[in-house]
Formats: C-alpha cells, sequence, structure tokens
C-alpha cells in the first residue's frame, strides 16, 4: 500500500467491498418487476459517491447484460470501478417484496453467481492510493468461498485504514445465527465503525436490547457503533459519548430497499467531512463527543428518510441533504 492520505480530508478515498447485484422490484399495480441495481456494498458506495466523497468499489462484477447494467449505474455515479473484476461468472440476483408498510422481503439467485468467487490476486493493489477507510459487509463477508479473502483484506487494512461493517444479515443464505454469530463477532472486532440494524439483532442476538448489544460491542474494539430502529430512529454509541438515542423522520414511505445502506454512507460521509477516518485519525474518533455524535446520527437518520421516499436503493445526493435539513 502507498501514497495514503494521513486524514480523510477532501482527497481521502473510501473503499467499499462487496456484492454489486441485480434486485428484481415490483414495478407497479401489474404485479411486474423491474430489474434496479443493489448489493448492499453497492449501495453504500453509490451513497457515498452521491454525498461527494471519492470512492472506489471492489466488486466482482459479471461480464453479462446485467453486469454490464450494474457498471453503467456505478460509473454514472461517479464510483470507480478501476479495481472492480470483470467476472466469468453470472450476476446474483434479489428478489424484492414490498409489504403495505413499505417494509421488504427478500428471496435470492446466487448459487454460482459472481460476487461470492474472491481470489486473494483479485485484490493485490486494491487499497493502493489514499485510501483511509475500508467498508464492506453483508452477504459477501458470510458467503464461501470469498468471505474469507475478504475477511483477510479488512483484518490487514486496520493498520492504515479505518474499518467499517454492516452484517446486513439475510438470514436465508446466512443458515441458522449460530452458523455466523463467530464470524459476525469476529468482524465487529476487526472494525472501527460498525452499524447493523434492529431486524438483524432479532435474528442474530434474540432478547438484546439494541444499547445492550452496542455496549457489548464497543467492548470488542469498535470505536462507534450504530443500531438502526427503522422509524424509531437508531441508537448511537461511543466510549465517550456514551449511549444516545435518536428519533426517526416522519415521511411517505414507498419501500424501504436501501435505507440502511443509505444510512451506512451518510455516516462514512459525515465522518469524511469531519476529517475522522484514517488510522492516524483513530485517536480523534475514538474521542468523539456527544454533540458530533448526535449530528452525525441526525445526518445518517435523514438520508435513510428520504430514500424510503422512493422506490428502491436510490440514496440522497449532498444537495438533497442540505436542502431537507434546511
Amino acid at each position: 500500500m502507498t501514497e495514503r492520505a494521513a486524514g480523510g480530508g477532501a482527497a481521502g478515498v473510501v473503499a467499499v467491498a462487496g456484492e454489486a447485484l441485480v434486485d428484481f422490484v415490483p414495478g407497479g399495480e401489474d404485479g411486474l418487476f423491474r430489474a434496479a441495481p443493489g448489493g448492499s456494498p453497492a449501495n453504500v458506495a453509490v451513497g457515498l459517491a452521491r454525498q461527494e466523497v471519492p470512492t472506489r468499489l471492489l466488486a466482482r462484477i459479471a461480464d453479462d447484460l446485467l453486469g454490464h447494467r450494474l457498471r453503467a449505474h456505478l460509473d454514472g455515479n461517479g464510483v470507480d470501478l478501476s479495481f472492480a473484476v470483470r467476472a466469468a461468472e453470472p450476476t446474483s440476483l434479489a428478489i424484492v417484496a414490498v409489504g403495505r408498510d413499505g417494509v421488504v422481503e427478500y428471496d435470492f439467485r446466487v448459487q454460482g453467481t459472481a460476487d461470492w468467487q474472491w481470489a486473494d490476486h483479485e485484490l493485490a493493489g486494491a487499497l493502493d492510493g489514499p485510501v483511509v477507510a475500508l467498508h464492506a459487509g453483508s452477504i459477501a463477508l458470510t458467503m464461501p468461498p470469498g468471505a474469507d479473502v475478504l475477511q483477510r483484506l479488512l483484518a490487514g487494512a486496520g493498520k492504515e485504514l479505518t474499518v467499517s461493517y454492516d452484517p446486513n444479515c439475510r438470514p436465508l443464505l446466512m443458515g441458522s445465527p449460530d452458523a455466523v454469530r463467530g464470524r459476525i463477532e469476529a468482524l465487529v472486532g476487526l472494525a472501527d465503525v460498525v452499524k447493523a440494524s434492529a431486524d438483524d439483532l432479532a435474528w442474530l442476538l434474540p432478547g438484546r436490547a439494541p444499547e445492550q448489544v452496542a455496549e457489548s460491542w464497543l467492548a470488542k474494539g469498535p470505536a462507534l457503533v450504530v443500531i438502526t430502529l427503522g422509524p424509531a430512529g437508531l441508537v448511537a454509541a461511543t466510549r465517550q459519548a456514551g449511549v444516545l438515542r435518536r428519533p426517526g423522520r416522519s415521511v411517505e414511505v414507498v419501500d424501504t430497499v436501501g435505507a440502511g445502506d443509505a444510512c451506512m454512507a451518510a455516516l462514512l460521509a459525515g465522518l469524511h467531512r469531519r476529517d475522522l477516518l484514517g488510522a492516524p485519525r483513530r485517536p480523534a474518533l475514538r474521542s468523539m463527543d456527544a454533540p458530533t455524535l448526535t449530528a452525525l446520527a441526525d445526518e445518517a437518520i435523514l438520508a435513510a428518510a428520504l430514500t424510503c421516499t422512493r422506490p428502491g436503493a436510490d440514496p440522497p445526493t449532498a444537495a438533497a441533504l442540505q436542502a431537507a435539513s434546511a
């Protein structure tokens, strides 16, 4: 790794590693589906780029018609695909059902698809240059054979980069909670920033309050833990600020696809603006005070709320966030 910036700053790049797949989302009252770019890490990358953060995506994108559509979407949003692999395997698919309250359920077609076939050599040099943070999460960190490759990437990155992680649990693909709990908690221990949802916790750690989990995960090593609570807002915790709860924003919900990813992108973008990314800035990140944490949490809530007002994973731009804040 070479030529890395010392702190977040305007030039610091955030790298995002993981899946870029296609969501089949309901397209209207006719019951037909439309194909929309998706995948939690890819959504985070788009959300960061739309908030004017230099963003690099480390993904295995299929060299098929759907993969070409994914590349066009990511490139059109300003995401750097220089280190995205052009994969021989087909594109992964997620089929989305939206309930009356906008909450979504997923089904998947992922057997033998591109996103999970990582080899170590495909990530050689992927964190070179002015990279200050590495975000990863969701299915790619639990699906063999590539999950171990990405976990090694995160483990090695912590010496120089801020590492962030979102388990984004998908029970249909992850099996039983017992099968992945150890891996997820090991990844929490590698991260500086962790975001999870109340639904993740209900499946992974049933019966435990978000505040309790936030404190427990802080003790494993992260500087910042955020647990999203849907319309109720979120819980955020740092060692200095303690645990705080922020209310949600009332909006007309179309669906919740990508809301958690928009929240994650806003958290990282907020840290980037405050020059809190990069290993040299780790002491400052760890000493974040309550006013800063409150402002960061409210920005993340707003980004998630705006995403819920439109169909599919469509995170807001910096201008849209600024207008909504005003």
